[in-house]
């Protein structure tokens, strides 16, 4: 059995963060896999990176500076897959599935309900349901591991505010931690998926995204949003599964997990 190490991070623009060091800070890391959320990019935007990945993966959204995700490996997948197939139509580059030989990944860039909530019915009817169904019928093949912007804190340890957060009596919550996306979260879970991050740690304070406003990250008045999360006939090859919160170039960390495939 071989470990492999896989990074997920929410670049946050990817042409941006080459600039803040996204090149260097990913030739630390030395990961097999690298999956990124956001690159609000097409590849003919950006000058060639990251040779040693030899293996490069783009979905960009059809509006430009918007969404997208990329995937740069060095392990050659069997196969690669764009979008979600006949689950869910999606013109913004929200997903990329590497086929490798002993499982599938997913990069996922999950919508944002918005300030609003205007997105949260598109999000809970359609986005993730269709997610999950998508990821099930992978299933049926290999184990699946999933990473991402998922754009949800699952629980009250996973952001720093609960309180002020949360849906009310006479207030729906705010967009990542309304019932609504919470539920779709449990649905996942129900659904036989480990959000690795707490098979090793069952503590407060880890998060991977803090607003620019106020000083939030230098606070550490964060949310954890972006996950690792595996299907559960692969729990007991899980190595570890980590936050980088040092490691700046976004709003949001990079994430790790190390698995024995």
């Amino acid at each position: 059995m071989n470990k492999m190490k896989i990074v997920s991070w929410n670049i946050n623009g990817i042409r941006a963060g080459i600039k803040k060091g996204f090149l260097e800070s990913m030739d630390k890391v030395n990961p097999d896999i690298i999956c990124i959320q956001e690159t609000k990019a097409h590849p003919d935007q950006v000058e060639k990176i990251l040779d040693s990945y030899p293996y490069q993966y783009w979905n960009s959204a059809d509006k430009k500076g918007y969404s997208g995700t990329a995937i740069f490996s060095k392990i050659k997948p069997v196969n690669v897959f764009y979008g979600m197939d006949k689950y869910i139509d999606d013109n913004e580059g929200r997903l990329i599935t590497l086929e490798l030989d002993s499982c599938y990944l997913i990069t996922v860039y999950t919508p944002n309900s918005k300030r609003d909530l205007s997105r949260l019915s598109y999000r809970y009817d359609d986005w993730d349901p269709a997610f999950l169904n998508y990821m099930q019928a992978l299933e049926k093949d290999k184990p699946v591991i999933f990473c991402g912007d998922l754009n949800v804190a699952h629980t009250e340890i996973d952001l720093a505010n609960p309180k002020s957060n949360k849906t009310g009596k006479t207030f729906p919550g705010n967009a990542g931690f309304t019932d609504k996306e919470r539920e779709r979260f449990d649905d996942m879970i129900s659904a036989d998926f480990i959000d690795t991050f707490r098979e090793f740690n069952y503590d407060s304070g880890h998060y991977t995204w803090w607003s620019y406003m106020r000083q939030a990250r230098e606070r550490n008045i964060g949310w954890r949003i972006d996950y690792f999360c595996v299907s559960k006939t692969l729990q007991k090859q899980l190595i570890s599964s980590s936050i980088l919160p040092e490691v700046m170039g976004s709003d949001h960390a990079p994430i790790v997990l190390e698995i024995g495939i």
